[in-house]
């Protein structure tokens, strides 16, 4: 899923351009940058020479070539707008559709993408707990693929932007599906190292997007070779059962049995009826048929302030998270001078972050791994923008050990966002969290802008940000060596009680 959330980022790159010169034999869109006659034919700006303004034509009849273009071909004290563009590469929508100097336009792909995950999430929840964990994981897959595939053949922009926020409002929803399908797959035990790995792949996702954009870099076929492999996950329908959890809250008794004695079968080991019985006993008061009378999920969520507490805190983790953790990726284009190896540095750091919230979340807690990290982001980008510049490799220490707080986060709060929430609006309510989180990577992108007012305002923001955000988690209960609740009653329980 990570690939396809960053995708954009090579398929939609800004591609190195200027103005193209038909008087100096220039007819097409791929030619020299910077040929020895730029300087007579553009103007200079503050880094190097200007993308979208040149040197008004004399009209003095002749002509120049590729190889010589005279001064006198230009009036050095008139510019004009450029009316056609030559790029640097071709591997790019920016060449193909000649975007140029529309870097808004540009940029839309990836607003449009996260707007998509914003729509999904809410989409996917529901569909997840109304239908299963393994439908709404497969139908997002088979979403995800099909119409990425059908993206790369797009004729035009407005088309490539169509089919971004349809694949990503009918798509997106594969990792929170697959997430949750993990996390009540596995016990207690198994619980923070599934959320490590989850996360893991994420990075894993992105470290082989980066990879896949430097051997296949024609945006097209970069696209299919990500989305093709993807139907082969239409076969987890068969390959999973459907969670036993859920099969639960739902009353589906019978199904659940069968899915018991069938891992058991395959573990070798001997599960009693009484221990079936006892798994699916749902004492009085709990029983999932009385569904039907219970009021809805806003009126529990308004009747109960602890869990309304929750629904108001844990989105603004979520909000924190992705505004952080994008902003960081999008700010990091000075790390190195390519683009595909600075993008799985970035991405490659947040492996072990994941890995350190494993060791620490079932020895410190949830609630101290997660503040931890935000406020160790938090002072990370902050000292950033005290750095000077000359002293580039403290810098880039700084800025990934800032990407490495916020990766432990990342770990933390999908495991500690599920673990507050009970079983029949789980996924509902983490989906909430993590659509309104999605604001912060909708707005992320814009941060880069505010570098022309100061260049310390974007990781000024990201510290407040985080510094604002491990203050709530105090708020919150721990969860550490609680049983994950199936009822709104139990979750309103945590930290009422020891936990077992």
């Amino acid at each position: 899923m990570s690939a396809f959330m960053s995708e954009f980022i090579f398929s939609a790159a800004a591609i190195p351009h200027r103005c193209r010169i038909p008087e100096c034999g220039e007819d097409g869109k791929l030619h020299e940058i910077e040929p020895e006659w730029i300087g007579k034919a553009i103007p200079e700006a503050n880094s190097g020479y200007s993308r979208c303004e040149r040197y008004a034509p004399t009209n003095i009849g002749i002509n120049g070539s590729l190889d010589y273009c005279p001064a006198e071909l230009f009036n050095t004290a008139e510019t004009i707008s450029c009316d056609g563009f030559v790029y640097a590469r071709d591997n790019s929508v920016v060449y193909e559709f000649d975007l140029g100097c529309q870097d808004f336009l540009r940029a839309f792909a990836g607003t449009l993408n996260s707007i998509g995950t914003l729509l999904v999430l809410p989409i996917t929840g529901f569909f997840s707990d109304r239908f299963g964990r393994r439908w709404a994981l497969v139908i997002s897959v088979f979403n995800l693929a099909l119409i990425g595939l059908i993206r790369a053949f797009s004729v035009n922009y407005p088309m490539y932007l169509a089919l971004q926020i349809l694949q990503t409002t009918l798509g997106a929803g594969t990792f929170s599906s697959a997430y949750i399908f993990a996390a009540e797959l596995v016990g207690p035990k198994y619980r923070v190292m599934t959320s490590a790995f989850s996360s893991s792949m994420f990075s894993v996702g992105q470290v082989i997007l980066g990879g896949v954009a430097w051997l296949v870099q024609p945006w097209r076929y970069m696209i299919m070779a990500l989305h093709i492999p993807c139907f082969l996950i239409i076969s987890y329908y068969w390959l999973l059962p459907e969670s036993i959890r859920w099969l639960l809250s739902k009353n589906k008794n019978e199904e659940a049995r069968k899915v018991l004695e069938n891992v058991a079968r395959v573990n070798k080991k001997s599960i009693s009826e009484k221990s079936i019985q006892a798994l699916m006993f749902t004492p009085e008061g709990t029983d999932n048929n009385i569904n039907a009378d219970k009021p809805g999920l806003i009126k529990q969520i308004i009747s109960s302030p602890v869990l309304l507490r929750r629904v108001c805190t844990t989105p603004i983790w979520w909000i924190t998270t992705t505004f952080v953790y994008y902003g960081l990726s999008i700010n990091s284009t000075g790390l190195s001078d390519s683009i595909y190896l600075q993008y799985i540095l970035t991405c490659a750091i947040e492996i072990p972050g994941y890995f350190t919230a494993v060791l620490v979340l079932d020895r410190i807690g949830r609630k101290i791994t997660l503040s931890s990290g935000f406020f160790f982001s938090a002072a990370c980008n902050i000292a950033f923008v005290f750095i000077p510049s000359d002293l580039s490799v403290l810098r880039l220490i700084i800025f990934l050990l800032g990407k490495f707080g916020i990766s432990v986060v990342m770990t933390s709060l999908y495991l500690f966002t599920s673990e507050l929430y009970p079983t029949e609006y789980r996924h509902s309510l983490l989906a909430f969290s993590s659509m309104v989180g999605r604001l912060g990577s909708i707005t992320a992108p814009l941060t880069p802008v505010l570098v022309n007012y100061w260049h310390g305002i974007p990781s000024m923001m990201f510290g407040a940000m985080g510094i604002l955000a491990g203050l709530l988690v105090l708020t919150q209960p721990e969860t550490l060596g609680t049983t994950m609740p199936d009822t709104l009653a139990e979750a309103e329980a945590i930290g009422r009680k020891p936990t077992v």
